[in-house]
């Protein structure tokens, strides 16, 4: 699955990183924050390295559940 990555800084210079399917507009929930595109036409698949600090069974089902995955605070 090919996704756009986009970051934004967080408190102790910790990034999150949302992933949205190529060529989809940025989820409303989160448009109110300040996202920046990062990369582009970037290759998800169950077997490569986590990239992003997107754990990728991770990502992949949260895209499946709603859309977007994005990083999760705490597992960095």
């Amino acid at each position: 699955m090919k996704v756009d990555i986009y970051l934004r800084m967080e408190s102790q210079n910790r990034i999150s990183y949302l992933a949205v399917p190529q060529g989809k507009p940025l989820p409303e929930e989160v448009t109110s924050t300040d996202w920046q595109a990062a990369e582009h036409n970037i290759e998800l698949e169950e077997d490569t390295s986590p990239q992003f600090n997107l754990a990728l069974d991770d990502a992949l089902a949260q895209i499946d559940a709603k859309g977007y995955a994005i990083t999760h605070l705490e597992d960095q």
